[in-house]
């Protein structure tokens, strides 16, 4: 703390900027997250290790390369098929010599050969620079220098290494930043294996000024959803070499966001088929004062460049489109909806609880500020007096129609019945147990609907006491699907500690989503059959359904800014009690026997994070993939 308060009397002038953080995060996140950001000011100046990091154990034990585990990747590039030139760019402009010189060995001990590192000098003051640069070119003929007269800033420092570049595939290196040894092997085996890919991004973490690792960002598979909500690919992405000179390289005017203006440009214009996540932390990101790595608010021009990049981007992408920031520092893109609104029609099965439906419609019928919608109420045998009541005053409104399911509970079976009698375009499946929070829930869940590619979205819901109780479905967890993050609090997030809370600031792609609240378009609902009520009368249809709508080509989406409150299983119960038992017991037999090999491999869930609790910790023992188990 003392080194803290030391660092606040050397500049005077960052204390207002302080209190404000202060401030947003004793309101966003309390106590605990004021104090977290202490920490990482602390590690930042290499005062004290980072915020509690059960990950530096994780690494100590998986994420160290033995001799043995050198001989096999050597053994491994030996049989390549294809020995790939990567050209490593990197743009220098007066840096701390010391990181500049581990930058500098982090390529020259790489465990692959075949590289070339591009540096370009942006008119760097220090002297010590200019010679620590000199010496590298000397004692290694892959290091390539150009030194630029005048300064340029990143983009344009950026465009001179990549006219030095002559490889097959470009990446990037910041000039204080740290390459795993085994970085470039591992891409080189990954497009040995699969030649077609033009683009390949890998995990990363950070590492403070001790060097100690901490805050992973294990990422998940591509995602295009999720990257118009920030530059997750980040470090370390690979693009083939044609792709990036196609697009002329990087823009200037964009320094700090010009490596997602150039993310944003290739992917846009590459099959996803041929994009490709590598789940291996191969970079690490220094985290010294005055760097993004610590805190987004620490260059708000890149934040202002990124979101002046991501709106030139959907304008040619998705027109009409518009992007606003977050609180946090991301991205929210408001889809534009179709005119006329299209008709929605709400979904909702009920039996007696009349107080929990009541409330429920209300926040549909008075409280939601989207004019075109119909409410279809299946009553599954109420027999309260106060609920028949109910029904009889909801048939006086236009809107709603009360129809009637006489038989055992099924799920599936009542909101097919509901959607067969529906007349809206798009058809949005809703528990009589939920609760809305803010007025534009459905014209968020609609905007992202009709888009063509998009098949379902779900929302954002939580417990009544603020914490998350889904953003979006985990296939696998323990065998089965299951809510990840299910606990955490409705303001948590992706702070360095569990960069993976990202997933509640961000609309993002996901494998299912939860039926409580999900929209789906009717022809969609149609063409894949809609709920499967003989196999999956009460449980696991939401995600089942989200599997098929996927295997016609469609897009899952979950949005946090579609939020409601949900008492789960509230009117039904649990299916843990005993005369449910066995019918959940036939449910999860049927899941595994119709998706099991999909179930053991989310490709929105990355293999490092464990599938036996519910928060996105790292697994241990780590699962098996590349080298240790497969080369």
């Amino acid at each position: 703390m003392k080194s803290l308060l030391d660092y606040y009397r050397r500049h005077p002038h960052r204390i207002r900027q302080a209190v404000q953080t202060a401030h947003r995060l004793w309101r966003t996140e309390g106590v605990r997250g004021v104090w977290r950001h202490i920490q990482t000011r602390m590690a930042e100046e290499g005062r004290t290790a980072p915020p509690r990091c059960p990950y530096r154990r994780w690494v100590a034990r998986y994420d160290r390369l033995t001799d043995v585990d050198r001989r096999r990747i050597r053994e491994r590039l030996a049989r390549l098929t294809h020995r790939p030139l990567f050209s490593i760019l990197m743009p220098v402009c007066d840096p701390d010599p010391r990181w500049l010189q581990a930058a500098l060995a982090s390529v020259t001990r790489q465990l692959y050969p075949h590289w070339q590192l591009c540096i370009a000098d942006d008119a760097s003051t220090r002297p010590e620079v200019h010679r620590c640069l000199a010496e590298a070119a000397r004692a290694d003929d892959r290091v390539r220098v150009v030194y630029r007269p005048t300064r340029g800033h990143i983009a344009a420092a950026s465009n001179s290494a990549l006219e030095l570049a002559t490889g097959d595939f470009i990446t990037f290196l910041d000039h204080d930043d740290v390459l795993a040894e085994h970085a470039l092997a591992c891409l080189a085996v990954a497009l040995d294996e699969q030649p077609e890919t033009d683009v390949i991004y890998t995990d990363e973490d950070q590492i403070d000024m001790r060097g100690q690792r901490f805050a992973p960002h294990f990422k998940p598979g591509w995602s295009p959803e999720l990257l118009r909500g920030c530059h997750y690919l980040s470090h370390l992405t690979v693009y083939r070499a044609t792709k990036v000179r196609a697009v002329g390289g990087f823009r200037p005017g964009l320094d700090g966001a010009q490596d997602y203006d150039l993310c944003l440009r290739i992917t846009a214009q590459t099959d996803p088929a041929r994009i490709r996540h590598l789940p291996h932390v191969l970079y690490h990101w220094r985290v010294t004062a005055g760097s993004t790595a610590g805190r987004h608010e620490a260059k708000p021009y890149a934040m202002a460049a990124g979101e002046r990049a991501l709106a030139e981007h959907l304008a040619q992408v998705a027109p009409g489109a518009e992007v606003t920031r977050t609180p946090t520092g991301r991205y929210r893109v408001r889809y534009p909806l179709p005119a006329p609104l299209p008709r929605v029609s709400i979904l909702m099965g009920t039996r007696d609880q009349a107080e929990l439906t009541r409330t429920a419609l209300d926040g549909v019928l008075n409280a939601t500020d989207y004019a075109n919608l119909e409410v279809v109420l299946v009553d599954n045998g109420s027999r309260e007096a106060e609920t028949l009541a109910l029904f009889e005053t909801l048939r006086q409104d236009a809107r709603v129609r009360v129809m009637r399911y006489d038989a055992p509970f099924n799920f599936s079976a009542i909101n097919n019945l509901a959607a067969h009698h529906a007349t809206g375009d798009v058809l949005v499946l809703l528990n009589n147990d939920v609760q809305i929070i803010h007025a534009d829930w459905l014209r968020e869940m609609v905007s992202h609907v009709m888009r063509p590619e998009v098949g379902i979205v779900g929302a954002r819901l939580l417990y009544p006491d603020d914490t998350i109780q889904h953003v979006g479905v985990v296939l696998g967890i323990r065998g089965l699907p299951g809510h990840v993050h299910r606990g955490e609090p409705r303001t948590a997030r992706s702070i360095p500690s569990n960069v993976q809370l990202l997933w509640n600031e961000v609309a993002r792609d996901v494998s299912a989503v939860t039926a409580a609240c999900l929209a789906i378009r009717r022809t969609v609902f149609e063409t894949v059959g809609g709920l499967d009520a003989e196999h999956l009368p009460v449980a696991f249809n939401d995600v089942d359904l989200c599997l098929r709508v996927q295997e016609h080509g469609y897009r899952i989406l979950v949005t946090p800014h579609a939020e409601l409150y949900h008492l789960e299983s509230a009117s039904r119960g649990s299916d843990q009690r005993p005369e449910r038992r066995a019918a959940f017991q036939r449910e999860c037999e049927y899941m595994l026997a119709r998706w099991g090999a999909r179930l053991a491999d989310d490709p929105y869930y990355n293999p490092n994070l464990t599938l036996e609790r519910l928060d996105a910790s790292p697994a241990r023992p780590r699962r098996p993939y590349f080298f240790r188990e497969s080369s």
